[in-house]
């Protein structure tokens, strides 16, 4: 069955040729650079992570119901705002919402509530084009030691993604990808304790058979095939008009007319880098956009350090999530180069997994996460640094 998969996503990549012709253009209803200035004006200076507790593997295992888990969460909020964060970035997942929307709503109530109580909003996102290509419900697959995000999945499946890019998805994929998008926000489209929308994370990334994850250029990227999904996402929320701001990932993205139309539609921009000689760089061009911007991915030693991109940032006024925070499941303290070489399937077929957090093997530097699954920081410099720059010392 895992061969059967990997032959199906190498099919996969071989069709992005095919995809429908995109028109990039600007969605009726964007916020105008006054009105997103005077929003950034009435938040805090942003700054927190990219978050998923360190017993959830992916997405699905953090949102179903089987494994939800608010007494982790509790603790690791707890956590957070020790150290002054005031924001995170969340992920969703399509498949979680198509199963059982009414009850994810609850559980995104709960997590909504945990956060509040806390003074942390955070920045929720529905599409992610990186790593494992075929998410399944139920229980989530084991981690596999020494390998970076070896459970992380795409929203939506590889192939629902290929479909719809070529117009061939299905009504019932369409129907679920829009119901996802439009029925979420509108549930949640005056809720204070949303901080604000992200409909694409990193459209065109697209890797699912291991690699790099730092290179544009790498075997496997999706490209613009994922740009009508993407103008989709952006038609479907101006529907709903909330009143957060949305935006979808510009540089970080694979694919020109993903970038653009990022840059374009967003009414905050968000933006990647991982290496600290390039952010500066980064604050100052989106900054030309006349735009509040948001750093929405940094840090991963040695290329990007909260010591060398944080008074950056604040300096520029630009909103500041770090990858990751406890270690756990993701193995994410082991670079993206940890997968290269390597067939994820075949080695948990093989039963080289870790059968708890505890289990988990950690290098001597790590490249993402701040803290141990006890809460002991891997760097106590470094929590020092986060404090003095949010005040929480």
């Amino acid at each position: 069955m895992i061969g059967k998969k990997r032959l199906m996503a190498v099919a996969l990549w071989s069709a992005i040729a095919s995809v429908a012709e995109v028109t990039v253009e600007t969605v009726p209803g964007r916020w105008s650079v006054e009105k997103a200035k005077a929003w950034y004006a009435e938040q805090p200076w942003l700054v927190g992570c990219n978050y998923i507790p360190a017993n959830a593997i992916n997405q699905l295992e953090m949102w179903q119901a089987e494994s939800f888990d608010p007494a982790i969460i509790k603790k690791e909020l707890d956590l957070a705002q020790s150290i002054g964060f005031n924001t995170l970035r969340v992920y969703l997942h399509d498949v979680v919402w198509g199963a059982d929307e009414q009850g994810l709503y609850t559980r995104m109530d709960q997590f909504l509530e945990m956060c509040s109580k806390r003074g942390i909003k955070p920045l929720l996102v529905f599409f992610d084009d990186c790593h494992h290509p075929f998410p399944v419900l139920g229980k989530q697959p084991l981690p596999v030691p020494e390998y970076h995000n070896s459970g992380w999945l795409n929203s939506p499946a590889r192939d629902v993604a290929t479909a719809y890019s070529q117009g061939k998805a299905s009504e019932a994929d369409k129907a679920r990808l829009e119901g996802y998008v439009k029925k979420t926000m509108e549930r949640f489209k005056n809720d204070d304790r949303v901080l604000a929308w992200e409909l694409y994370n990193e459209p065109g990334r697209g890797r699912g058979l291991g690699g790099d994850m730092g290179s544009k250029k790498a075997k496997g990227a999706f490209g613009d095939a994922s740009a009508k999904l993407l103008m989709d996402a952006w038609r479907w929320a101006r529907s709903v008009n909330p009143s957060q701001p949305v935006m979808s990932c510009a540089e970080g993205s694979v694919g020109e007319k993903n970038i653009e139309i990022g840059k374009i539609n967003s009414d905050v921009i968000s933006w990647h880098s991982y290496n600290n000689g390039v952010i500066e760089k980064l604050c100052k061009e989106y900054a030309e956009l006349g735009r509040p911007s948001l750093c929405t991915e940094y840090m991963a030693r040695p290329s990007s350090t909260f010591q060398e991109a944080l008074p950056t940032l604040k300096k520029y006024n630009v909103g500041a999530f770090n990858w990751g925070f406890v270690a756990g499941k993701t193995g994410c303290v082991y670079p993206w180069a940890s997968r290269k070489g390597k067939n994820v399937d075949e080695l948990r077929e093989q039963g080289v997994v870790c059968e708890t957090i505890e289990d988990m093997p950690y290098p001597k530097v790590w490249f993402h996460e701040i803290f141990y699954p006890d809460h002991t920081p891997f760097d106590p410099a470094e929590i020092e640094c986060i404090k003095t720059h949010t005040g929480a010392k």
